[in-house]
């Protein structure tokens, strides 16, 4: 694998990637892969839902501005890589969750039912790397949680895990043990779905991976 600023016979230096998000999850996951991205900068972005605007809908909006966002204030030869992920209940999105009582408000409407987890991956070049193509993918992943008593909704909000995390739990978590069932994408629900993920990398010029 050739990172930015190598050559190999035949190829041009490849651009820089860059993640726009700080978030640690995508990062490990990326590595998961074998990719360091050269520059890590989150998107300073409103993410406040539009009136009516459906999950899927918000999922791409937001990944997409955060990656155009990132892309403008970047003059070198680039790819932004953006993601956005949505936890859903049909057309319901739940919020991230910034406090207990947030986190507590998504748990009991999860408990014994199925959710649908959205994220949507956006690779953006910049403008002085014309080769560069956009590129969307989004994927969808069914969750079913257990029938959480409200002993275990105390006991999840007590290992702190849900800090920031939409819908209130991780994947990667405690949560993990009160999961009856998903189909889909496990690297999705975490934020950064892998296969879709290299698929949009594979299919730029000197791709990053092979």
């Amino acid at each position: 694998m050739t990172s930015s600023g190598q050559t190999q016979a035949g190829q041009t230096t490849a651009p820089l990637l860059v993640l726009a998000s700080a978030s640690p999850r995508r990062i490990a996951l990326l590595e998961q892969i074998g990719l360091v991205p050269d520059r890590v900068l989150p998107a300073n972005i409103d993410e406040t839902p539009t009136k009516g605007e459906t999950p899927r809908a918000y999922a791409q909006r937001v990944a997409t501005e955060k990656a155009r966002c990132v892309a403008a204030t970047l003059e070198d030869p680039a790819l932004v890589l953006a993601a956005d992920t949505v936890v859903a209940l049909g057309r319901r999105i739940l919020p991230k969750a910034e406090d207990r009582e947030s986190a507590r408000f998504c748990l009991e409407r999860l408990s014994g039912r199925r959710h649908t987890v959205l994220t949507c991956v956006v690779v953006a070049p910049t403008a002085s790397w014309p080769l560069g193509r956009h590129g969307t993918r989004l994927v969808e992943t069914a969750v079913t949680f257990s029938r959480l008593t409200p002993y275990q909704i105390d006991a999840l909000l007590d290992a702190g895990d849900w800090s920031g995390k939409a819908g209130g739990y991780a994947l990667q978590g405690h949560a993990a043990g009160f999961i009856r069932a998903l189909s889909g994408s496990a690297s999705g629900v975490i934020g950064l779905p892998l296969f879709e993920t290299g698929q949009l990398l594979r299919g730029q010029p000197g791709s990053w991976l092979a």
